[in-house]
């Protein structure tokens, strides 16, 4: 395979798997491309690699940077803004974590939080609030585990994992 087959076969390939994990495929795609080039590349270059307008581009290099995943970078001589992923697999592990973490886990435990708050001291309410305090607990083991993990080195994963395979 050649390297421009397998750089396009990895950007399509990384956005329908994006879809399967909540997350925009063309935001993915973006991402993936500015992963697989050696250089950073302008809105107008993204545009013209992936064949999107340039809200769709602008969109979604906005949220790449929300996410700390892609910053800016100011080439010498050109007005235009460039921009580049950040390649440290690791870092970027964490930094999604982190994200959604902050998005997806930490309102579930507000939210189950919140429903355990019952004005009825029937035996249907007690079992509703054991249930919420259940999910809550799996919710909260789950946020702490992702709190070791954004936390932790790349070498403190790869410990925990040989030894759950041991």
């Amino acid at each position: 395979m050649k390297l421009d087959e397998a750089k396009e076969k990895y950007i399509q390939t990384w956005g329908t798997f994006a879809t399967n994990w909540g997350i925009n495929r063309t935001m993915a795609q973006v991402h993936a491309l500015l992963l697989a080039e050696g250089k950073p590349l302008s809105t107008d270059e993204v545009m013209e690699l992936l064949q999107i307008s340039r809200g769709n581009a602008n969109m979604n290099l906005r949220a790449l940077m929300d996410w700390g995943i892609v910053k800016k970078e100011f080439v010498k001589g050109d007005r235009k803004e460039y921009f580049i992923a950040e390649k440290d697999v690791w870092f970027l592990f964490k930094q999604i974590t982190k994200e959604r973490r902050k998005r997806e886990i930490e309102p579930v435990v507000a939210f189950l939080e919140e429903l355990k708050n019952v004005d009825d001291d029937s035996e249907e309410a007690k079992e509703f609030i054991k249930l919420m305090d259940d999910f809550g607990n799996v919710t909260n083991k789950i946020n702490n585990i992702m709190d070791l993990a954004i936390k932790s080195d790349d070498h403190w994963l790869v410990g925990k994992i040989t030894n759950l395979l041991k």
